[in-house]
């Protein structure tokens, strides 16, 4: 399907949103105009969709079926050119999220639950961020470095379980470069859960609002 399709049929789906649900989204608020309040509750809700969505399959599920079926060094440069795409992503739509959050709930008049939302949004944000500019751009340099030694030494094409581990006992150039990796990999791994978890407590927020 061409972009002009894809488009297309994006803005079908949301002229039948507005078609059978318009009270719903057109709803205003006090001293906001109904158009801005309409545009930011549909930016927030599909920004923080998609970042939700985006980190469940990367972190728990797309990665995972990857490493087992991938050969070793394919899996990591494949790895290399999502996580930056991926980081963008969810990053440019926590952004939006705070952005329309903070606009349906200015911070002087908030309460105190609708505080530590933006909050949630924010800690997101800041993670996303942290590892799209720092960790992720210094992980992907030492998966190339270490994928060279590991090309030296005849492996990296196994799929699963590796001699890596093996091999860096008698090689201490391995061995260094193991441990630079594992601690810059450990640090964005952490900073995405942490992301994720972020905005799981929001989603139970948002579910608290729904009438179903």
């Amino acid at each position: 399907m061409g972009w002009a399709a894809r488009f297309l049929t994006a803005v079908s789906f949301l002229a039948l949103g507005v078609l059978f649900a318009p009270d719903a989204l057109f709803g205003g608020a006090p001293g906001r105009p109904a158009a801005g309040v309409a545009a930011a509750r549909l930016a927030h809700v599909l920004c923080f969709a998609t970042a939700w969505g985006a980190a469940l399959w990367v972190t728990f599920i797309g990665g995972i079926v990857m490493f087992k079926h991938l050969p070793r060094h394919q899996f990591g440069s494949l790895q290399g050119k999502m996580f930056p795409a991926y980081f963008m992503l969810i990053s440019v739509c926590s952004a939006i999220s705070v952005a329309a959050f903070a606009y349906l709930n200015p911070w002087k008049t908030a309460s105190t639950v609708e505080r530590y939302q933006l909050g949630f949004l924010l800690a997101a944000l800041g993670f996303d961020l942290s590892n799209l500019l720092v960790f992720t751009p210094i992980t992907i340099e030492m998966m190339m470095k270490r994928h060279k030694i590991e090309k030296d030494l005849g492996i990296g094409g196994e799929v699963g379980r590796s001699r890596n581990a093996e091999l860096a006992k008698t090689n201490p150039a391995l061995a260094a470069m193991n441990k630079k990796f594992g601690m810059i990999h450990g640090l964005s791994s952490l900073a995405n859960i942490m992301a994720f978890g972020s905005l799981a407590m929001h989603s139970w927020y948002l579910a608290s609002k729904l009438e179903l």
